[in-house]
Protein backbone atom coordinates (compact mmCIF):
# COMPACT_ATOMS: atom_id res chain seq x y z
CA UNK A 1 0.00 0.00 0.00
CA UNK A 2 1.43 3.52 -0.94
CA UNK A 3 -0.23 6.87 0.90
CA UNK A 4 2.12 9.98 -0.33
CA UNK A 5 1.21 13.50 -0.89
CA UNK A 6 3.31 15.68 -2.97
CA UNK A 7 1.92 19.59 -3.40
CA UNK A 8 3.10 22.87 -4.40
CA UNK A 9 0.96 26.01 -3.62
CA UNK A 10 1.17 28.89 -1.63
CA UNK A 11 0.74 29.41 2.10
CA UNK A 12 -3.02 31.27 2.59
CA UNK A 13 -1.76 32.69 6.21
CA UNK A 14 1.13 32.32 8.48
CA UNK A 15 2.26 28.95 10.31
CA UNK A 16 0.42 28.65 13.48
CA UNK A 17 3.26 26.78 16.09
CA UNK A 18 2.12 25.14 19.25
CA UNK A 19 3.53 22.37 21.70
CA UNK A 20 2.15 19.11 22.75
CA UNK A 21 1.93 18.69 26.81
CA UNK A 22 5.29 16.74 26.24
CA UNK A 23 7.16 19.82 24.54
CA UNK A 24 6.74 18.46 21.03
CA UNK A 25 6.47 21.59 18.19
CA UNK A 26 3.48 20.92 16.07
CA UNK A 27 2.63 23.88 13.42
CA UNK A 28 -0.86 24.06 11.31
CA UNK A 29 -1.01 25.88 7.48
CA UNK A 30 -3.17 26.01 4.91
CA UNK A 31 -1.79 24.95 1.57
CA UNK A 32 -3.92 26.87 -1.85
CA UNK A 33 -2.71 24.81 -4.54
CA UNK A 34 -4.43 25.56 -8.39
CA UNK A 35 -6.51 23.09 -10.09
CA UNK A 36 -4.51 22.06 -13.48
CA UNK A 37 -8.10 22.61 -15.71
CA UNK A 38 -10.38 25.46 -15.34
CA UNK A 39 -14.19 25.83 -14.26
CA UNK A 40 -16.89 26.61 -16.88
CA UNK A 41 -16.56 30.15 -16.76
CA UNK A 42 -13.03 29.55 -17.56
CA UNK A 43 -11.64 30.54 -14.06
CA UNK A 44 -8.96 28.76 -11.94
CA UNK A 45 -10.41 26.78 -8.81
CA UNK A 46 -8.03 26.19 -5.70
CA UNK A 47 -8.14 23.68 -3.65
CA UNK A 48 -7.46 24.56 0.47
CA UNK A 49 -5.17 21.64 2.01
CA UNK A 50 -4.63 21.55 5.65
CA UNK A 51 -0.80 20.58 6.23
CA UNK A 52 0.57 19.44 9.50
CA UNK A 53 4.20 19.42 10.62
CA UNK A 54 6.25 18.56 13.55
CA UNK A 55 9.07 18.95 15.76
CA UNK A 56 12.26 20.96 14.37
CA UNK A 57 10.88 21.42 10.64
CA UNK A 58 7.56 22.91 12.75
CA UNK A 59 9.87 25.60 14.41
CA UNK A 60 11.75 26.23 11.52
CA UNK A 61 8.57 26.59 9.02
CA UNK A 62 7.32 29.34 11.89
CA UNK A 63 10.10 31.07 11.89
CA UNK A 64 10.78 31.74 8.34
CA UNK A 65 7.55 31.31 6.30
CA UNK A 66 4.51 33.64 5.92
CA UNK A 67 1.70 34.06 3.85
CA UNK A 68 1.95 34.00 0.63
CA UNK A 69 4.76 31.63 0.54
CA UNK A 70 5.85 29.50 -2.47
CA UNK A 71 6.21 25.74 -0.61
CA UNK A 72 6.34 21.89 -1.84
CA UNK A 73 5.01 19.64 0.53
CA UNK A 74 5.90 15.94 0.62
CA UNK A 75 3.93 13.69 3.17
CA UNK A 76 0.87 11.55 3.87
CA UNK A 77 -2.64 11.75 4.13
CA UNK A 78 -4.48 11.62 7.14
CA UNK A 79 -8.30 11.42 7.49
CA UNK A 80 -9.10 11.68 11.64
CA UNK A 81 -12.32 12.06 13.42
CA UNK A 82 -13.08 14.14 16.31
CA UNK A 83 -16.10 15.75 18.05
CA UNK A 84 -17.60 19.59 17.52
CA UNK A 85 -18.48 21.82 19.86
CA UNK A 86 -22.33 20.28 19.69
CA UNK A 87 -21.34 17.09 20.09
CA UNK A 88 -21.40 15.77 16.28
CA UNK A 89 -19.10 13.46 14.99
CA UNK A 90 -16.94 14.96 12.39
CA UNK A 91 -13.73 14.08 9.97
CA UNK A 92 -10.87 16.02 8.83
CA UNK A 93 -8.35 15.50 6.01
CA UNK A 94 -4.88 17.00 6.50
CA UNK A 95 -1.01 16.37 4.82
CA UNK A 96 1.08 15.28 7.55
CA UNK A 97 4.30 16.96 6.26
CA UNK A 98 7.30 14.52 5.85
CA UNK A 99 9.57 17.47 4.07
CA UNK A 100 8.99 20.98 3.19
CA UNK A 101 10.98 22.81 1.01
CA UNK A 102 10.81 26.46 0.80
CA UNK A 103 10.52 27.36 -3.20
CA UNK A 104 11.15 31.20 -3.10
CA UNK A 105 12.62 34.22 -1.57
CA UNK A 106 10.47 36.14 1.09
CA UNK A 107 9.11 39.45 -0.36
CA UNK A 108 10.65 41.75 2.02
CA UNK A 109 14.27 40.47 2.14
CA UNK A 110 17.31 42.70 2.36
CA UNK A 111 19.31 42.32 -1.42
CA UNK A 112 22.20 44.19 0.30
CA UNK A 113 22.85 41.48 2.84
CA UNK A 114 24.33 38.14 2.84
CA UNK A 115 23.21 35.13 0.99
CA UNK A 116 24.18 31.52 1.28
CA UNK A 117 25.31 32.07 -2.49
CA UNK A 118 28.53 34.52 -0.67
CA UNK A 119 28.50 38.24 -1.55
CA UNK A 120 25.60 40.74 -1.76
CA UNK A 121 21.84 39.52 -2.20
CA UNK A 122 20.36 36.86 -4.79
CA UNK A 123 20.61 37.91 -8.25
CA UNK A 124 23.55 40.62 -7.19
CA UNK A 125 25.40 42.12 -10.28
CA UNK A 126 28.85 40.41 -9.90
CA UNK A 127 31.91 41.71 -12.28
CA UNK A 128 34.37 39.12 -13.98
CA UNK A 129 37.00 39.12 -16.68
CA UNK A 130 37.29 37.18 -19.54
CA UNK A 131 40.44 35.47 -17.74
CA UNK A 132 38.29 34.09 -15.44
CA UNK A 133 36.78 31.86 -17.69
CA UNK A 134 38.38 28.02 -17.85
CA UNK A 135 37.41 27.39 -21.16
Amino acid sequence: MLNKVILIGRLTRDPELRYTTNGIAVAKMTLAVDRPQFNKEKEKETDFIDIVVWQKQAETCANNLGKGRLIAVEGRLQIRSYDDNQGIRRKAAEVVADTIKFLDWPKDRDNQGSSSFGGGGFGSEISFSGDDIPF
